[in-house]
């Protein structure tokens, strides 16, 4: 009887004991607490990048998107420093006035040029904007910087030269045109000439009004277009600029030396394409951001 009371028994059995947990439960444990943590962690990441992309720009895509910059830069200070081959410098040689030598340069880079390459340098004081511009406004494009319209002309030829760009990612470069307001200044850096526009307006449209962006419209100037309101595609806001000064750079700024026959003839001018305007939407990538 004694043996009975001083060793206690649940349900016929021995009574749970107070030493330590099995192995395995052990290690069950130790898999769920490092799970909890993991998810804390990846939590706190997943709000520290909407925080960032709701205060400042998407930091992941940013950084992409600079590498992509400092490799442009580079590549265009190599197109820069590049002199004008044998027969560009005869084309120039019959184009006396400065204007008719950017025109002429401004169409063979235009020409030239593959969708993606940098083709220029926008600087937007008033923002602290400064970008290496590409060629086109596919989602490679606008991943790597601003992009010029395909269906536009670049600066020097005549019309209107329309640039996209994000507001919200890949270093969001378009993110604060909202604040430019008439008078202030965007500068474009072409390998060819310097263009300075001044701000004139801004308009809000539909992403299928596509001409109120590339149009000719009886002057020379620049349209910015991105979407608008931010981390929305339901409209693009467009800032309109008018050209204000050209300054030559590199083989515009002087004719061709005198020992070139000036008797050859430039390449004939060829229409401006800002006239072709297509039926579809503004630039796809811009939907998302």
């Amino acid at each position: 009887m004694s043996n009975l009371l001083s060793t206690p028994t649940f349900f016929g059995g021995r009574a749970p004991s107070n030493g330590p947990l099995p192995r395995s439960s052990g290690r069950r444990s130790g898999a769920a607490r490092a799970l909890a943590i993991a998810l804390i962690v990846i939590g706190a990441l997943v709000l520290t990048d909407a925080a960032i992309t709701l205060v400042w720009q998407e930091p992941i895509s940013a950084l992409y998107a600079k590498l992509r910059q400092d490799h442009l830069s580079g590549a265009l200070k190599t197109i820069e420093r590049a002199p004008p081959s044998a027969p560009v410098q005869r084309a120039l040689a019959s184009l006396p006035q400065e204007s008719s030598r950017i025109e002429f340069l401004a169409r063979k880079f235009q020409q030239s040029t593959h969708e993606g390459s940098p083709v220029g340098r926008i600087r937007i004081p008033s923002i602290g904007a400064t970008y290496v511009v590409v060629k086109g406004t596919g989602t490679s494009e606008l991943e790597s910087g601003p992009g010029v319209y395909p269906e536009t002309n670049f600066p020097g030829i005549g019309g209107t030269t329309a640039i996209a760009g994000h507001r919200t990612t890949y270093l969001a470069p378009f993110r604060h045109i909202d604040s430019l307001r008439p008078g202030n200044r965007i500068l474009l850096a072409m390998p060819y000439a310097h263009f300075t526009y001044t701000v004139i307006g801004q308009r809000v449209v539909s992403p299928t009004d596509v001409r109120a962006a590339v149009a000719n419209v009886g002057f020379n100037r620049l349209v910015l277009s991105a979407c608008t309101p931010l981390f929305s595609a339901e409209k693009r806001l467009l800032v309109m600029a008018r050209l204000t000064s050209t300054v030559p750079v590199g083989a515009a700024s002087r004719p061709a030396a005198s020992a070139v026959a000036p008797a050859a003839k430039a390449a004939p001018m060829q229409e401006p394409l800002a006239e072709t305007v297509p039926a579809a939407s503004l630039p796809a990538m811009l939907k998302s951001g």
